[in-house]
């Protein structure tokens, strides 16, 4: 019975679906980042820089099956211009 709902947990876990995201913060700076729970900034557990700068919007998000596939994302946009950020945002508007 243990074990049943232990694999029952397990496979729970391997399908939360992980998002990177772009969030505007007060301040208008976008802050990137990646979580499995999109709610967390403005509830004040999100990254130390969007703390100081709630209340902050979801602008944009993708979803993905695996962190690895997420975080190699995330890096990507990280390393895009604002401009190219906005840009992004515009283009694919999923909000």
């Amino acid at each position: 019975m243990m074990m049943s709902l232990k694999k029952e947990m397990v496979g729970l876990v391997q399908q939360q679906n992980n998002y990177v995201y772009i969030v505007r913060c007060r301040d208008q700076t976008f802050y990137t980042g990646w979580t499995n729970q999109l709610e967390a900034h403005n509830a004040g557990k999100g990254a130390k820089y969007t703390k100081a700068r709630r209340p902050v919007e979801l602008v944009y998000f993708e979803t993905f099956e695996h962190k690895s596939d997420a975080l190699k994302r995330e890096y990507q946009i990280k390393q895009l211009k604002r401009s190219e950020k906005a840009k992004l945002i515009l283009s694919k508007k999923k909000i």
